[in-house]
């Protein structure tokens, strides 16, 4: 999603965990029993405890939810990354079987509008087996519906994925993953933490300083002046070292799109959103989306490392319309009614304007080496 928030997570109204029941109590006892919580940990625990966190009971997505993503936006989105998967797999030499995965695939509808395409495809369709990575039991049930005739089959992550040659789609994955947060001191880093205050509040608080800490901290930025917070994402480097080394032993091309950042970055960007506006980090937990910028260069970096070839990343706006996002437009827009032409024009401004998704919103890919570069990428 994308949402903005008050970076230092204070509520405008009251954060008051004591008088509070669900979740935040819950929070709040483990702080008392344990100690303060890595943002990490409270983001696992806001998102995913299995009683009463996000993604547990919810279906956040579109008008009704909390945020809408590309796939909801405009069918366009999905079909041209199914014909940009179609593509490398016919210049990678039609391997088949080959898996086709999805991270985090919300409704089921970016692979519903992908698979429509990959149909178009001689041969490409039925050389697919599905498998989808889902949190959600609310998202998996709607996603086995839609995708019922391409039977999914779910798994837990990466690791849990068949043998063979793969294609991966993962669309606002890797800015729902846990970050940790570290903060500048005088002599090293010490991690950002979640407490309580006197009042009994969700508060920041920094721990101590440590070597321990600073080495978590990317090394061009460990100069950074006093006081800077810098935002680490564990998950994402292991998913991406992953990839890097499967990638080094078998044919494939991951996909993923995101909003985030390349190169030199500092900050604070972990944020939430509640029914399409900002919301405070820490009111009711649980019941506001989290997530935080995708740091681009170090996901590529480990990726890289582990064996990978890393194209891009690549302005979301660049890679739909080199990919023909204007002429599906037009095309899809010469059947249709006024009222259908105007919602396919004005979602397809929305993916590509720069003011809108079109240049937040970057796509990087991930290929095995000595394979081709995936279409979209210049």
């Amino acid at each position: 999603m994308v949402g903005g928030a008050r970076a230092d997570g204070r509520s405008k109204g009251k954060n008051d965990v004591t008088a509070r029941t669900g979740l935040a109590a819950k929070i709040a006892a483990r702080i008392r029993r344990d100690g303060p919580l890595s943002v990490a940990m409270f983001m696992t625990l806001a998102l995913h405890d299995s009683d009463c966190g996000y993604y547990a009971q919810r279906d956040p997505i579109g008008r009704t939810g909390d945020f809408i993503t590309a796939p909801e936006i405009s069918q366009i989105f999905g079909e041209l990354i199914g014909l940009c998967l179609a593509d490398w797999w016919q210049r990678a030499g039609q391997p088949r079987p080959v898996i086709l995965a999805e991270f985090g695939p919300g409704r089921g509808t970016l692979m519903a509008d992908l698979l429509r395409a990959a149909a178009t495809v001689p041969g490409f369709r039925g050389a697919l087996e599905l498998h989808l990575v889902e949190t959600s039991p609310r998202l998996r049930e709607a996603q086995r519906r839609r995708l019922a005739e391409a039977r999914p089959q779910f798994v837990a992550g990466v690791d849990d994925l068949p043998a063979g040659p793969l294609l991966l789609v993962a669309n606002e994955f890797l800015d729902a993953l846990p970050i940790r947060q570290l903060v500048r001191g005088h002599a090293d880093w010490a991690e950002r933490l979640v407490g309580l205050d006197a009042g009994g509040r969700l508060v920041f608080a920094d721990g101590p300083e440590s070597p321990a800490a600073t080495l978590l901290v990317p090394e061009r930025l460990r100069g950074e002046p006093l006081g800077s917070i810098v935002e680490v994402c564990p998950a994402a480097a292991a998913l991406a070292a992953a990839l890097g080394v499967r990638f080094a032993r078998t044919p494939g091309l991951a996909l993923f799109v995101d909003y985030g950042y390349r190169g030199r970055r500092r900050g604070a960007t972990l944020a939430a959103v509640r029914r399409h506006a900002p919301a405070s980090v820490f009111d009711d937990p649980g019941e506001c989306d989290l997530s935080a910028h995708v740091d681009f260069a170090t996901f590529a970096a480990a990726a890289c490392a582990a064996g990978a070839i890393v194209h891009g990343p690549v302005a979301q706006r660049q890679f739909l319309l080199s990919l023909g996002a204007e002429q599906r437009c037009a095309m899809l827009a010469a059947d249709a009614t006024p009222a259908q032409r105007d919602a396919l024009q004005t979602g397809l401004h929305r993916l590509i304007a720069p003011e809108q998704m079109g240049t937040l919103f970057q796509v990087l890919a991930l290929t095995s080496p000595g394979m081709p570069a995936p279409a979209g990428f210049a």
